[in-house]
């Protein structure tokens, strides 16, 4: 009987394990078998993240990134649709442009801005763009980048260059600019600068300033400075600067800029035509036994200082000072030709690196003995 059960339970799983294989082989689960398709992709390009705006005069520039990526990951193949909107305030989005761009590159778009919207009072302006696929779908708008609508900060006119010996002096007309935070900034660019090294500096090495750099001036409380120094400037390099008014903005709870156009570019030859100060401190010293007169005075403080010039005059005799040595940035000199019994009146100046000579300190006498 229990023989019969066994056989019985034995033909049982048999059965059971042949029906389950065909199952499996039916429905392609197993190794090697293809899965069930998926659903076809909708090839949404992947929404911009980096929208930004500035505004300058009566222009909305816009820049982004494009995308390399559908929304399921899959990579673009093709030029991407690009439309972009504006708001005004608390209004919908309406679309201003479309331009045509390929997947990963730069994207930019200047939004002109129609008569109402560069005249009244300052509102908040709001930018968005859409990438749509092949069938026009989008997978949603790009971040919010804002601007401002309303009077843009004006031009800057008559500007102006001048080389003083504590770095270049820029001058503009000035105007008034009631109920808005304005500051000025300044783009120099450095023509003469020199290649760029490729062997590695220390770190201990003094930075070398970029060629082109901006400089911020901000405005006095209540008026235009219409003046600026750059006291960063290098003497014997040129320069070319450009300057603009920017206004700080708030509207409806953001901060935006709006920028005004710049100004005529200008050049500015920094030649050093400057001398250094007049040396301090001179003070001679007789050395009978060595037959000489000692000179010493307290170093230049001038950080482009070359040399000194050491003069000397016979205060018994009727010449004029003579030059009779030029020392490098030591502080100190040994007259070795005195004669004895003469009487001289020392005097000296700075040299800087340009050639440029200072006027001659105070004259102090000494008088070299017999030995």
């Amino acid at each position: 009987m229990h023989r019969k059960l066994l056989v019985s339970a034995l033909r049982i799983a048999s059965f059971a394990f042949a029906l389950l294989t065909i199952l499996i082989a039916g429905s392609g689960i197993g190794c090697g078998s293809p899965g069930a398709p998926g659903p076809p992709s909708l090839n949404l390009p992947t929404p911009v993240l980096n929208l930004s705006s500035v505004r300058i005069g009566n222009s909305v520039h816009l820049a982004w990134t494009m995308p390399t990526h559908t929304t399921d990951h899959i990579v673009l193949q093709h030029p991407v649709k690009v439309q972009v909107c504006r708001a005004l305030e608390k209004s919908p989005c309406a679309n201003v442009g479309s331009l045509t761009l390929e997947p990963g590159k730069e994207g930019a778009y200047t939004d002109e801005l129609p008569a109402d919207l560069v005249q009244g009072p300052d509102r908040l302006l709001r930018y968005e763009i859409f990438l749509n696929n092949h069938a026009g779908k989008s997978a949603g708008p790009s971040n919010v980048a804002y601007s401002a609508a309303g009077v843009s900060p004006p031009a800057v006119t008559g500007l102006t260059g001048q080389v003083r010996a504590d770095g270049v002096l820029l001058g503009w007309q000035p105007v008034a600019e009631s109920g808005r935070s304005v500051f000025f900034r300044i783009e120099r660019l450095q023509l003469d600068a020199p290649a760029p090294q490729e062997t590695p500096k220390s770190p201990l090495a003094p930075a070398v300033p970029a060629a082109s750099q901006t400089l911020v001036v901000h405005g006095k409380e209540g008026g235009d400075p219409g003046h600026a120094i750059d006291a960063s400037a290098l003497f014997n390099q040129r320069y070319r600067y450009a300057l603009e008014r920017v206004a700080t903005v708030a509207v409806s709870g953001q901060s935006v800029e709006v920028q005004g156009l710049p100004s005529e570019a200008i050049v500015v030859a920094a030649t050093d035509v400057f001398p250094p100060a007049v040396p301090q401190g001179l003070v001679a010293v007789a050395d009978a036994g060595a037959g000489a007169i000692d000179l010493s005075w307290s170093p230049d403080s001038d950080s482009d200082l070359a040399a000194y010039h050491v003069y000397r005059r016979d205060v018994h005799g009727d010449s004029p000072a003579q030059r009779i040595a030029s020392v490098g940035v030591e502080t100190s000199y040994r007259d070795a030709g005195a004669q004895p019994e003469h009487t001289y009146a020392y005097s000296l100046s700075a040299v800087d690196q340009s050639g440029n000579e200072s006027k001659r300190s105070p004259e102090v006498e000494e008088t070299l003995p017999s030995r």
